[in-house]
């Protein structure tokens, strides 16, 4: 693997509306990111991705662009970006924006004017396609429920937006649309920009005969995902995006990609791959029912652990990884992936230890370093979260009572990673002297980083002992380029795997967790071993033992990293 500047770094994503808001309206802005750099500096890390900053209506939280060369008003101005990007480089730090590309806002001018002349330049850099016997010319679902096309006024024809009506999509197939973007990605990479996180680019390939398909719900529609998985070429695409923008700026890219072929995986992130990373889902989709929330099925421990070590020995052999407990778009991993009984701080190191040191670059979501959880609300109205919405009616339409359905939206609900960031036990959090835009999960008089920078043993020292162990000149190779090799996966309630790496004069780390209610007891292959980090504070009890009995015993929800 040719070494990157970017593969021993840690990132950190900024939801930039809940992270810190520095006017008082009640919404977070630029402002308040550049006061809390060094806090981010003195964490660990090193690259920042910021969810959407354009210019949007904001119909979904900024993935409904308007104008790509302008930052929201309510997020500040442009010379308050480039104060950020210059903050940033003084810390030795770099920033990743996010490229949303498969559609746009249908307030953006290019949209407004493909509907003054609907068969003029401007609807060609949109799908504008005729009915079909007076109807929709396919029979798709969009991602937030209900059909993927509507009308173009005045018109026989429809446009396609495969998430909401507020959100047309592009068509890539026009060379001018795409010579537009190109423009507009090397605009900001000539800012300073490090890179970009892209979302949804999977999509950008269409079939332009757009077949229905065969009904998978109530409604009589078919997801518009069936039409993405059908499609070939979108590589052609990926590779003409990265040869006219990101090679030319050796530009750090981490792509969401869903529904790829399984054929593809080297050509998306291998040796010279259309991306440098993917964040990987394995997790996440796990236990996803067919038909919503109200169908997943939630996935045993060793199901959860087991899709993890199956992802991490196949990604390892084509590409580096980008690793994930939770994102904006994902319910908070402290509430999701652990058992009720680890659900308290010395279980959140656990899951933190168990994941920042797989193989790849690990992704933390602003809260995940204190412990923050999913908040639960009384009634749907509380919830600002559009496919929340859609989500609660199709529970409820499938027979769910309004209590179910709202269990549901408390466990997988896109809110639940938005609520404000909790800085301290004052009213708003810290996050804002306003009425904040989304209510605060009232959790935040007891899990915030006031009290936690307080304490040695809380959330947010744990972390930052962790990302330090990671970075320590002695293992960073290991953590870094070391082969992931899993062991001792016939206990139950053990997560352990090895960091092995050759180059490093065949250093040898293990990382062992317990995720059981009972104490576990492993026999070692090594007599002596030297415990780097235990997040119940038994470095030293615990190499003791490792030497003197050639056992490592973990209790319930312990975790060490131990240099054998």
């Amino acid at each position: 693997m040719k070494k990157k500047w970017w593969h021993d770094k840690v990132a950190y994503q900024i939801y930039p509306k809940s992270f810190m808001d520095a006017n008082g309206d009640g919404i977070g802005d630029l402002r308040g990111i550049i006061s809390k750099l060094d806090y981010l500096k003195d964490l660990g890390i090193d690259i920042i991705w910021l969810s959407p900053v354009y210019q949007s209506p904001f119909v979904d939280q900024g993935y409904d662009i308007s104008d790509y060369y302008k930052i929201a008003e309510e997020f500040g101005t442009m010379q308050e970006f480039d104060v950020l990007l210059a903050e940033t480089k003084k810390r030795g730090m770099y920033v990743l924006m996010d490229l949303v590309i498969n559609h746009c806002s249908d307030q953006h001018e290019w949209f407004q004017k493909a509907l003054q002349n609907p068969y003029g330049k401007y609807a060609g850099y949109f799908y504008f396609v005729k009915g079909r016997d007076g109807k929709e010319p396919s029979n798709y679902r969009s991602y937030f429920g209900g059909s993927a096309w509507d009308p173009v006024p005045g018109t026989d024809l429809y446009y396609l937006h495969m998430f909401s009506k507020e959100q047309p999509d592009l068509n890539w197939e026009n060379p001018e649309l795409r010579k537009e973007i190109y423009q507009m990605i090397n605009w900001w990479m000539e800012k300073g920009l490090a890179g970009f996180r892209i979302d949804a680019i999977i999509n950008i390939k269409k079939d332009l005969s757009f077949p229905s398909y065969e009904p998978d719900g109530l409604d009589g529609r078919a997801s518009c995902v069936k039409m993405v998985e059908d499609v070939q070429g979108v590589g052609e695409y990926l590779e003409d995006i990265k040869h006219h923008t990101f090679d030319q700026y050796d530009a750090f890219t981490v792509a969401e990609v869903f529904n790829m072929k399984d054929d593809e995986l080297s050509e998306f992130i291998g040796e010279d791959g259309h991306f440098s990373s993917m964040f990987d889902f394995s997790a996440h989709i796990l236990g996803q029912g067919e038909n919503g929330w109200y169908d997943n099925k939630k996935p045993s421990f060793q199901a959860w652990r087991d899709t993890i070590f199956e992802s991490q020995l196949e990604l390892q052999r084509i590409g580096h990884v980008a690793n994930i407990i939770e994102n904006h778009d994902e319910p908070r991993g402290a509430s999701r992936f652990l058992p009720e009984h680890a659900k308290n701080e010395a279980g959140k190191k656990m899951l933190a230890t168990t994941s920042i040191l797989l193989y790849g670059i690990p992704f933390i979501y602003q809260g995940q370093e204190i412990g923050m959880t999913n908040c639960r609300r009384k009634d749907i109205s509380e919830y600002d979260d559009i496919s929340t919405k859609d989500q609660y009616q199709e529970a409820i339409a499938a027979g769910c009572s309004v209590e179910q359905a709202m269990e549901y939206c408390f466990e997988y609900s896109r809110d639940n990673a938005r609520t404000p960031m909790q800085w301290n036990d004052a009213v708003g959090a810290g996050f804002t002297q306003g009425k904040p835009w989304l209510a605060l999960n009232p959790n935040y008089t007891d899990i915030n980083v006031e009290e936690q920078e307080k304490r040695e043993d809380s959330v947010l020292s744990y972390y930052k002992k962790l990302l330090a162990l990671k970075k320590a000149p002695e293992y960073k190779e290991t953590f870094t380029y070391g082969r992931f090799v899993p062991d001792y996966q016939k206990e139950d309630s053990v997560f352990a795997y090895h960091r092995i790496c050759r180059e490093n004069g065949g250093q040898d780390i293990l990382v062992a967790a317990n995720y059981g209610t009972k104490a576990v007891t492993l026999k070692m292959k090594s007599l002596s071993g030297k415990v780097l980090l235990s997040n119940m504070g038994k470095e030293e009890e615990r190499g003791r033992e490792i030497f003197s009995e050639g056992t490592l015993t973990l209790e319930s929800c312990e975790a060490a990293v131990i240099l054998l």
